[in-house]
């Protein structure tokens, strides 16, 4: 296992290397000048003498290649640089927003697993019932619904018609409920269709049979033989949805004004501020490496003979 983990951690390198020099390279071609945008938030007369020694001082006179490799030393170092907008270190804003992003992102991931197991378990159970043909028509809009139509239509019903909770959410434990909302149905539309699916798939299996002819309960089968056989295939889906989950929330934190990553991001390509953009792929890109690292190891641990591979 040792092994195996020291390998892919050794494959994240060159893929992560091509993730820094990707972004570096499409920000680069983006339009705009960050120096003048700089100035022109700040109320400053943006004359050519002005605008070239900003450019000095942010580095932008330098060659795109050096630019490159500089920032690339530099976050080897672990320094993602600071900010074109204020000066303020990126890492301090990364961090900070991160908090709020994992918040919102791990109370989504909570909401939809305790939606989608226990109906995707009964409606693989109880097939073709009342409530699995209902579930099949929810699971299909719940994923035929774009996520910001979906943010727009709960915030009009849930703050405007019946002001239950506010428009700007503001990092509040209230204004958390929407934007989770938001995140929670799309993914727990996907998992039900899966934990169904796989459901049905054990359930077929001769072991089961064999399990129903000694008289094994048929709860102690459910939960030891169905579902932790099955927990392989939903781990996949759920753990890549998790990674979806965490890049998905830009377009709705910044909806809700939800102080987490997405909404720092959405700023800094408004404001050209290109280091907080790169400083935000990078660790997302490895957020979301790690986080499939994890769940290649949880197949391990669910199934050992996966360790003969």
């Amino acid at each position: 296992m040792k092994k195996y983990i020291a390998g892919r951690f050794l494959q994240l390198i060159p893929v992560l290397l091509g993730i820094t020099f990707l972004t570096f390279a499409l920000l680069s071609l983006t339009p705009g000048d960050p120096a003048q945008k700089k100035l022109s938030a700040q109320g400053v007369a943006v004359s050519k003498e002005i605008l070239e020694e900003t450019r000095r001082e942010m580095g932008l006179d330098r060659p795109w290649g050096l630019r490159y490799i500089n920032w690339l030393s530099d976050l080897i170092h672990g320094d993602m640089g600071n900010s074109y907008k204020d000066g303020t270190p990126v890492a301090k804003k990364l961090i900070k927003a991160m908090k709020y992003t994992g918040i919102l992102s791990f109370s989504a991931f909570l909401s939809a697993l305790v939606i989608s197991i226990p109906l995707g378990v009964y409606c693989g159970v109880k097939k073709n019932g009342a409530l699995d043909r209902v579930m099949k028509w929810f699971c299909l809009a719940g994923n035929a619904v774009p996520g910001f139509l979906l943010a727009v239509l709960l915030m009009y019903f849930f703050c405007l018609r019946i002001q239950a909770f506010p428009v700007i959410a503001k990092g509040s434990v209230k204004g958390l409920f929407l934007p989770t909302l938001t995140l929670a149905l799309p993914l727990s539309c996907r998992l039900i269709r899966q934990v169904r699916s796989s459901v049905l798939n054990q359930i077929g299996m001769e072991y089961i049979d064999g399990a129903k002819a000694r008289g094994v309960l048929k709860p102690y089968i459910l939960i030891f033989h169905i579902l932790q056989n099955a927990m392989i295939s939903i781990l996949t889906v759920a753990g890549l949805s998790f990674g979806t989950l965490l890049g998905g929330s830009v377009v709705i934190e910044t909806i809700f004004m939800w102080p987490g990553m997405g909404k720092l991001v959405m700023d800094a390509i408004t404001a050209r501020d290109y280091p907080v953009v790169q400083g935000f792929v990078m660790v997302m890109a490895v957020i979301y490496v790690v986080i499939n690292l994890i769940v290649d190891i949880c197949y391990h641990l669910l199934d050992p003979r996966l360790e003969e591979l």
